[in-house]
């Protein structure tokens, strides 16, 4: 007789629309049923230019080998451990939260997963702290909604399809490990043209107390992206990974964990700045316009996490 968990009833799929090229074989959510074992209750893939293809077949298979073996995981309660799978036989990687919730009034062990192919693995291993952080924060609060009896996937998904656009944008727009400082706004040339002394006095400063986390808006490309390779010159080579070009054609959004990206303004030359989303960003952040040559810092951490908290016992909400 075969060993093999029985197969999962037909599983609900989510097709992610991604620009360009996405490293990502699938995301997957899945738990463990006291009788039947693992059941992956649902699947997002996503669509783009060259997708990666992987049957839902083997993407139930492997979700199902992150639950194995967790049947008898003892924590503290609300703890959500971390799992990274390399399984050379099938080519993949995978990146797996474990966590306890409730699902038809039962607690049940959960795991939401990411797969990617394992040629993708120096690629994302600088970007993994990024996700991971990112999908703790997203299981919390759909841990509450479990809680509550509602559907955990919609809660799901406004994580994982942003984290999608990020891994797809970073195959693309990642800043380089090395950087020619003749393409940065400290060549002389570029002194004095556009940029005045005081202005990257102010910018580098605030970089550097802000932990090398910064964001760079502006509306020409060409010069936000001068001033993001600036930036990055005060980066480790590990850092410049987690850094993003602005694209030319169209506007990235905001991604927290980042530690320089650069943004474009929108077709009216304005910017709305994601506030909630840039206070959970592990370090204080750098503001930076290229257009009018300001600089501005967000409040250190604990600052920003207290008027964060102020907020929501007076009931308001942080403008964006």
């Amino acid at each position: 007789m075969s060993s093999d968990p029985p197969q999962s009833p037909t599983v609900a799929k989510t097709e992610v629309t991604v620009e360009g090229e996405c490293p990502i074989f699938a995301a997957t959510f899945a738990y463990w049923d006291n009788i039947l074992g693992p059941r992956v209750c649902h699947i997002w893939a996503p669509r783009c230019e060259q997708p990666l293809l992987l049957s839902d077949g083997e993407v139930t298979f492997l979700a199902n080998h992150t639950l194995n073996g967790e049947i008898l995981r003892s924590t503290e309660c609300g703890a959500v451990d971390v799992k990274f799978f390399v399984l050379a036989e099938k080519g993949v990687i995978i990146i797996s939260l474990i966590f306890d919730g409730e699902l038809k009034g039962d607690k049940n062990t959960c795991a939401l997963s990411i797969i990617l192919p394992q040629t993708e693995l120096a690629f994302y291993l600088p970007l993994h702290m990024v996700c991971v952080d990112r999908l703790k924060h997203i299981i919390r609060k759909g841990r509450i909604w479990m809680q509550k009896g509602y559907n955990i996937i919609s809660v799901l998904s406004s994580e994982i399809v942003p984290i999608m656009e990020l891994l797809s944008s970073m195959k693309t727009h990642s800043v380089p490990e090395d950087i020619d400082i003749k393409d940065t706004i400290l060549n002389d040339d570029d002194i004095g043209d556009g940029y005045h002394e005081d202005f990257l006095h102010k910018a580098v400063s605030s970089h550097l107390q802000t932990c090398g986390c910064s964001m760079v808006v502006g509306s020409n490309p060409d010069k936000v992206n001068k001033v993001v390779l600036t930036l990055c010159l005060f980066l480790t080579p590990a850092e410049r990974k987690c850094s993003r070009f602005c694209k030319a054609d169209s506007t990235f959004k905001y991604d927290t964990g980042l530690f320089v990206q650069g943004l474009l303004k929108d077709s009216m030359g304005s910017f709305v700045l994601p506030f909630r989303q840039v206070l959970y960003s592990p370090y204080p952040t750098t503001h930076i316009d290229v257009d009018i040559n300001t600089v501005k810092q967000m409040p250190p951490c604990h600052e920003a996490q207290r008027a964060l908290e102020g907020g929501q016992r007076r009931g308001h909400r942080p403008r964006h």
